[in-house]
C-alpha cells in the first residue's frame, strides 16, 4: 500500500520512535531516519519529546479520533505547502524555524492522524504477548498482526507445538 508522505514516512518516524530505546540519541535517530532539516535538541527538548514519545505510544495500542486529535492539539502544527530542494509543493506541519522537538511532534502526530483516517487498521502493535514493539502496516491485505517476521515465528512455533503435544 502506498501512503502520502505524512501517512508513510511520518507514521513510519511515529513507530521508530516509540520502538527506539530510552536512552538513544534521538538527533542521530532522526538523522539515520532522514529527517531534515536536523538541529539540535537541548536537555529540555530532548527530555520533553522523550515524554512525548511515551505518550505516542498508547496511540498504538488503541488509536482514536479524540486520542489523535489531543495529540495533534499539543504541536505547532501549522501547515503550509513548501517547495524547497526542487522538490514538488508538499505539505510541512510546523514551520522550519520551530524548535526541532516540535517540528518532530507536528510531524509525527500529522503522519499519524493522515494515517488513521485513510486506513485506520494500519497502526498496529506486536500481537506476540511479550513484544512491545509497534508498527505500521504497509502489506498488501492489511492484516499484519507482528512487528517482524521472527515475532510471527515464533508465536506460530509456539502454538504448533502446544497442538503436537
Amino acid at each position: 500500500m502506498q501512503f502520502n508522505p505524512y501517512g508513510g514516512a511520518a507514521a513510519e518516524l511515529a513507530a521508530l520512535l516509540v520502538n527506539s530505546d530510552p536512552h538513544e540519541d534521538l538527533v542521530r535517530l532522526l538523522t539515520d531516519f532522514g529527517y531534515r532539516p536536523i538541529t539540535t535538541l537541548n536537555a529540555e527538548q530532548d527530555a520533553r519529546l522523550r515524554a512525548w514519545i511515551h505518550r505516542l505510544d498508547k496511540i498504538f495500542t488503541e488509536p482514536t479520533v479524540d486520542s489523535l486529535n489531543a495529540l495533534l492539539a499539543e504541536t505547532t502544527t501549522r501547515p503550509y505547502i513548501s517547495t524547497h530542494d526542487d522538490r514538488p509543493p508538499h505539505l510541512h506541519y510546523a514551520w522550519e524555524g520551530d524548535p526541532m522537538d516540535e517540528r518532530v511532534k507536528a510531524y509525527a502526530a500529522a503522519g499519524l492522524a493522515t494515517l488513521f483516517c485513510e486506513a485506520p487498521t494500519r497502526i498496529g502493535r506486536c500481537s506476540r504477548d511479550s513484544c512491545p514493539l509497534v508498527f505500521i502496516d504497509t502489506s498488501r491485505n492489511g492484516r499484519r498482526r507482528f512487528c517482524s517476521t521472527r515475532c510471527s515465528t515464533r508465536v506460530h512455533v509456539a502454538a504448533h507445538r502446544r497442538r503436537a503435544g
